[in-house]
């Protein structure tokens, strides 16, 4: 089936008071690349995430955005009695050595304001508890990923399909104003001929330079290989396999162009000159879609 390596996938997920969100985005690239981008408490899981994500990916850049949230508060608050309590030391310490300075009554959120009484730190997180919801919402992000690639996949199928019609249709054209090319050539010979010469003609002469004209000018073996390559094409975007085929189709509209340029050289006739121009701009089309496929 073809897949186009555009897209968009998004995946949540919860367990207890935590939630992942993923979201991926997909663009072309002739490798598979992926970028992931987590929270820091899931750095941990990249390795895993990246194994998810290469399983059903072939080519394209992937950047996957995973985010983490809590519905309670992750933060968690300490207090050290010990340093408070050297705190007051200090204090009554200080209030004995200059007792010129007026005493004070300490309060409690004079203690709480000082360094270090209080410290707020994150909460520890399990990932290999979190794992599960973690790759819950991945896979659903992937799974909604293939399926947008699949939809752009049929699209650029549909448009291949058109465009390797009309290139059929060139390449028959191509073949039938090739018809009776030797006849002609004899004849634009022979004017030529007699222009210069007069009557001084050798018609065994004219028809041996014509015939080496008409073998220079003959396409017959591109014709068909064009033809070849057309088919291999046809069965490539028809095929079932979940195999990429980007590749495949990249390499089999080189070969097309190597053909068709090669008729190009040959073409010895306006007609067939610009059929071959035509030609030329619908592989062309066929490349830049060919490019988005996996």
């Amino acid at each position: 089936m073809l897949r186009s390596m555009t897209g968009y996938g998004r995946g949540e997920a919860s367990i207890n008071d935590v939630t992942v969100l993923v979201e991926l985005r997909s663009v072309n690239n002739r490798f598979r690349d992926l970028q992931v981008r987590t929270p820091r408490e899931y750095m941990p899981l990249e390795p895993r995430i990246t194994q998810v994500l290469k399983e059903p990916f072939h080519r394209g850049r992937i950047d996957a955005f995973i985010r983490r949230s809590v519905s309670h508060g992750a933060q968690v608050v300490q207090v050290d009695p010990d340093l408070a309590g050297k705190y007051l030391q200090a204090v009554n310490t200080l209030q004995h050595t200059l007792p010129a300075l007026d005493a004070q009554p300490l309060s409690l959120d004079f203690v709480l304001s000082q360094p270090g009484v209080l410290t707020v730190t994150e909460a520890e997180v399990d990932v290999r508890r979190e794992w599960q919801v973690v790759e819950t919402a991945l896979r659903a992000a992937v799974q909604d990923l293939l399926t947008m690639r699949e939809r752009e996949g049929q699209a650029l199928a549909h448009d291949l399909e058109r465009h390797l019609t009309e290139l059929r249709g060139l390449t028959s054209q191509v073949e039938a104003a090739c018809d009776g090319i030797n006849d002609r050539l004899y004849a634009k010979l022979e004017t030529r001929l007699s222009r210069l010469l007069s009557d001084r003609i050798d018609p065994a002469r004219i028809a041996q330079e014509a015939a080496i004209l008409a073998d220079k000018a003959d396409v017959s073996e591109e014709v068909a290989r064009l033809r070849s390559h057309c088919e291999q094409f046809a069965e490539t975007l028809a095929s079932s396999a979940s195999e990429p085929v980007g590749r495949r189709l990249e390499f089999l509209i080189q070969e097309l162009h190597r053909e068709i340029n090669t008729v190009g050289s040959k073409a010895s006739e306006h007609p067939i000159s610009k059929r071959v121009v035509d030609m030329k701009s619908v592989l062309e089309r066929m490349r830049e879609q060919s490019a988005n496929v996996e």
